[in-house]
C-alpha cells in the first residue's frame, strides 16, 4: 500500500515537472526557432490564439492526414506515452499517473481554445485583458495544467493558460 502511495505522489511530482519543463524549454524556448520542430508551439499555435482572443479554430476538429499544430502536438504526446510503456511493469500507478495528467491537460488546453469563455471562468488566470496574449507572444511561461512549478519558479501571479 505504502508503494502505492509512494508511485501516485511521485507520478504526479513527475508529471507536473515534465510538463512545466517541457512548456518552458522546449516548446517556448526551441519552438522560437521557425527551422525547430517545435516551431509548431510558437509560431502556428500562440499566433492563432494571440490573433483570435485565445480561440484556436484548429482545435475544432482534427484532422490526422494534415500535419498542423494539433496533429504535432498529438505526436508528441504520444510520442511520451510510448516512451512511458516499460514502466507500467515496474510501476503501473506511476505510470498511470503520468498517463492521466497528459489526459487531463490535453482536455483542459484543447477546452480552453475553443471555449475561452470557460477558460477564463475555470482556470486561474491573473489577466484576461490583452496583456496576457503579449506575455504569450513574448515567451512567459503561461501554461500549467498542474501549477506547482509555475508556483515555484513565478510566485502566486501567474498565468495558466497558453494563449
Amino acid at each position: 500500500m505504502f508503494n502505492l502511495i509512494i508511485q501516485l505522489i511521485l507520478g504526479l511530482i513527475y508529471a507536473n515537472a515534465g510538463e512545466w519543463l517541457m512548456h518552458k524549454y522546449i516548446l517556448h524556448a526551441r519552438g522560437q526557432n521557425r527551422h525547430s520542430f517545435w516551431a509548431y508551439h510558437w509560431h502556428e499555435h500562440h499566433t492563432v490564439c494571440a490573433k483570435n482572443a485565445m480561440l484556436d479554430p484548429g482545435y475544432r476538429s482534427l484532422i490526422l492526414t494534415a500535419w498542423n499544430a494539433q496533429t504535432k502536438k498529438l505526436a508528441v504526446l504520444t510520442g511520451i506515452v510510448l516512451l512511458h510503456v516499460p514502466l507500467l511493469i515496474l510501476s503501473p500507478l506511476f505510470t498511470g499517473t503520468v498517463y492521466a495528467s497528459l489526459m487531463i491537460y490535453d482536455y483542459k488546453h484543447r477546452k480552453a481554445h475553443l471555449n475561452p469563455t470557460w477558460a477564463k471562468r475555470h482556470l486561474r488566470c491573473r489577466d484576461t485583458g490583452d496583456s496576457s496574449y503579449r506575455d504569450a507572444m513574448d515567451g512567459k511561461p503561461t501554461q500549467s495544467n498542474q501549477p506547482f512549478f509555475n508556483r515555484i519558479h513565478y510566485g502566486n501571479d501567474i498565468d495558466l493558460l497558453d494563449y
